[in-house]
């Protein structure tokens, strides 16, 4: 099982330039994976008129093609949300409106929004208490005494390499987890410390899978069963959904959530609403108030690290946070995967894709994501205008 599992993954030719469209609707399938399932109260988003989307964007002092994006970055899924109605939906190659889709680090957002609820119950004290005060990690590693809040804001001062054109980097040994080296849970107890917590923001896959661990140990159930009566219920998720998992039967919690873009898009309209939910208070307001602020300098936009250079884009407990002050801000996944929320605006949009230039060098050019946040602001431009 393993060695097919190795395979498996190998055989996906991730990061490499190959066409990923036919993979990424069917991880789920190809991989161990446990499932969610939908809503006993489905709810469907009503469908508003059809608005006409930019023909241009501007990036970098240039005006580009806003359908050459759309078609560069393998899109296969577009909706737009206004006011949580159905606004704009595209869908291509093999996107559809009941295809799941992965995720990649968009799970992270959904994680976040499930440590705030744990936060909420009383499931864990509070977010300044060590993260090892409830996972078992070595002693002295990075996690060890090391406040959950920190944590969830990236800036956990772990030793870590999230360059996705490198076989060796700390994100690939991450992922070999997925195909039995190891487990993710033995993976993360050992990661080493190299920064004083909470003073420089690097992106970490790790940090996220230890709050999956968190999440587990805190509540003693698994991520899906969770999220299953948390999210998956109350907000009427119409699709089955699915969480890929280790050996151990440990969900991926940084990367690997699949589900439809009908249902990623209600994370972003819970958030949208500050936690409410058909007049229900799914999420504590302040939760994800304080989820999507920048606290502090370090994690101010052009400051924190993802690979092997700087982003320009803030960050708060697990999501992104365009520079501007707009008050927007995105959950977002390797690939191209985007939940972009803009309150000015009520609006809510949802971008799948399928990049395959993603990863081949660790660079703007290729991977595209601060052009995808000006692509996005283009559309709720428009919606301002």
């Amino acid at each position: 099982m393993t060695d097919q599992l190795i395979a498996k993954l190998a055989g996906l030719g991730l990061f490499t330039g190959a066409p990923q469209h036919d993979n990424f609707c069917r991880l789920a399938s190809v991989l161990p994976a446990s499932e969610l399932t939908p809503s006993s109260t489905p709810y469907e988003w009503p469908a508003g008129a059809t608005i006409a989307l930019p023909e241009t964007y501007e990036f970098a002092g240039t005006s580009k093609s806003f359908e050459d994006f759309f078609v560069e970055t393998d899109t296969a899924a577009l909706l737009v949300l206004v006011e949580g109605v159905v606004r704009h939906e595209r869908y291509a190659l093999t996107g559809g409106p009941d295809v799941p889709w992965i995720s990649m680090s968009v799970a992270k957002s959904f994680i976040s929004t499930l440590v705030g609820i744990a936060v909420a119950e009383g499931h864990i004290t509070n977010i300044d208490d060590p993260i090892s005060a409830y996972v078992p990690v070595d002693p002295g590693s990075a996690y060890d005494g090391v406040p959950i809040k920190a944590v969830l804001q990236m800036s956990s001062g772990a030793r870590w390499n999230e360059d996705y054109h490198d076989p060796e980097s700390d994100v690939f040994r991450l992922n070999a987890a997925m195909g039995g080296i190891g487990t993710l849970d033995e993976f993360v107890a050992g990661v080493v410390r190299e920064n004083e917590p909470g003073t420089i923001c690097r992106y970490n896959s790790g940090d996220t899978q230890v709050l999956g661990s968190l999440l587990v140990r805190a509540t003693n159930r698994s991520i899906t069963d969770y999220m299953q009566e948390k999210l998956y219920e109350p907000l009427g998720m119409t699709s089955p959904g699915h969480w890929l998992v280790d050996s151990a039967g440990m969900e991926v919690a940084f990367a690997g959530l699949n589900m439809t873009a009908r249902d990623f898009a209600k994370l972003g309209e819970l958030y949208r609403n500050v936690g409410r939910w058909q007049g229900k208070q799914i999420v504590p307001e302040e939760w994800v108030r304080n989820s999507v602020v920048l606290s502090g300098t370090h994690l101010q936009p052009g400051q924190p690290i993802v690979g092997t250079h700087r982003f320009d884009l803030g960050y708060g407990y697990q999501w992104w946070i365009p520079a501007g002050n707009r008050g927007e801000f995105s959950a977002i996944g390797v690939y191209n995967q985007f939940v972009y929320v803009d309150p000015s605006t009520n609006a809510v949009i949802v971008k799948l894709s399928a990049n395959r230039a993603y990863g081949t060098i660790d660079s703007e050019s290729t991977n595209r994501e601060s052009e995808t946040v000006a692509f996005l602001q283009s559309i709720t431009s428009r919606l301002r205008d």
